[in-house]
């Protein structure tokens, strides 16, 4: 069995908070080092019932109540902060935990221009309306379409704050090279050169998380990084990122062949009915994510109504795609889902209502999978 790994987005359930969501994610980070996960990595969410807020802030907490288990961002979002705040932050992370802090790195939204911008016409014959399709037991829904939802009061407000007006975004692949560059301490501005610290010459490799063929895939491929591809939120393209970084793939320093991680949305329990159930209220969550702006407190299934028709086809594609099962069902399909896309390594994130679910959940597909000394 390849490695398998965690990524936790710290979900704040209906009726608790952000400080019993963050005590949970440091608990369920030291099960997952008894259980024998490679790594356990951290999301970054603004604004919304998610209490990963600040990844260097929790990774920092959560490698200070553990020992050995590698301890990341999945992944800081370069848009909303600059190269030299990852680099310093990170490097001071690798100087209390050296050789065990993993670098993510995300694309995210990008901040307004500083003039409007006019769009080119677009003389590109339109791809044809992709069908639903199984790829060797891996379901690859037609990518979704957000153009037909609004852009709520919410999602404007929370664009303004996070990126401030007037500022202009850096290119991605120049924050990725400088952000390189630092750490190897051949940074330079203006033929003057800058020297992090801390952050040069610490154990860190940057990781490049990307859901597309577009520039994430592009950049980690160029650059010779390993590409996380995020089956978990954006299954339709997951396969085609995969390829693109591999097609695009240069060796570096840090890496002589692809190194790929793709995630996977589970729920396991002891029996398929238990696991269904505990999954139940995830397409309520996901809608309020896509139609609401942001994710809500994560549901109870005992409270939830039924999709409607007009709901469920906002969220089919996530919900298809999540592994809910017994041990054997989910771990047959994350093998299926190595095998098709050649990962070296998964990565899986679980949310329940009840953290004693969600320990449960990571518990026995550790067990399955064989982590479990």
């Amino acid at each position: 069995m390849i490695p398998l790994s965690i990524l936790d987005l710290s979900p704040i359930s209906a009726g608790s908070d952000a400080a019993t969501a963050l005590r949970n994610t440091v608990e369920l980070a030291q099960h997952a080092e008894r259980w024998g996960y490679h790594r356990f990595w951290i999301a970054e969410h603004h604004f919304v019932s998610v209490a990963s807020a600040s990844p260097a802030v929790l990774i920092g907490q959560i490698a200070a109540a553990t020992k050995r288990i590698r301890v990341g961002s999945g992944a800081v979002q370069l848009s909303h902060t600059t190269a030299a705040a990852v680099v310093e932050s990170f490097g001071m992370l690798d100087t209390f935990h050296p050789g065990r802090i993993d670098l993510g790195l995300g694309r995210s939204a990008q901040r307004r221009l500083t003039k409007p911008q006019v769009p080119k016409p677009q003389r590109k014959t339109p791809e044809p309306p992709r069908e639903w399709r199984e790829v060797d037991g891996v379901v690859v829904p037609p990518p979704f379409d957000l153009r037909g939802l609004l852009v709520s009061e919410r999602v404007r407000a929370t664009m303004a704050i996070l990126q401030q007006p007037e500022a202009v975004a850096p290119d991605f692949a120049e924050q990725v090279g400088d952000i390189v560059a630092m750490l190897a301490g051949t940074y330079r501005v203006d033929g003057v050169d800058l020297h992090a610290v801390p952050g040069e010459g610490a154990a860190l490799t940057p990781w490049i998380f990307g859901s597309s063929k577009g520039p994430s895939a592009q950049v980690a491929g160029a650059m010779g990084l390993p590409f996380a591809s995020s089956y978990h939120i954006t299954p339709a393209t997951a396969l085609e990122a995969i390829d693109a970084y591999r097609n695009a793939f240069v060796p570096s320093a840090s890496l002589k062949r692809p190194y790929v991680v793709v995630s996977a949305d589970i729920v396991v329990a002891d029996d398929s009915a238990t696991a269904r159930h505990l999954a139940s209220s995830y397409g309520h969550w996901v809608y309020s994510i896509r139609a609401g702006g942001g994710a809500m407190p994560y549901p109870d299934p005992d409270d939830c109504a039924p999709l409607t028709e007009e709901q469920l086809a906002v969220v089919k594609d996530r919900v298809a795609t999540q592994f809910v099962g017994n041990p054997d069902e989910v771990a047959e399909r994350l093998e299926a889902l190595q095998r098709v896309t050649g990962a070296d390594e998964l990565v899986v994130t679980s949310v329940t209502y009840r953290h004693s679910d969600r320990l449960r959940s990571h518990e026995l597909i550790a067990r399955r999978w064989g982590l479990v000394p």
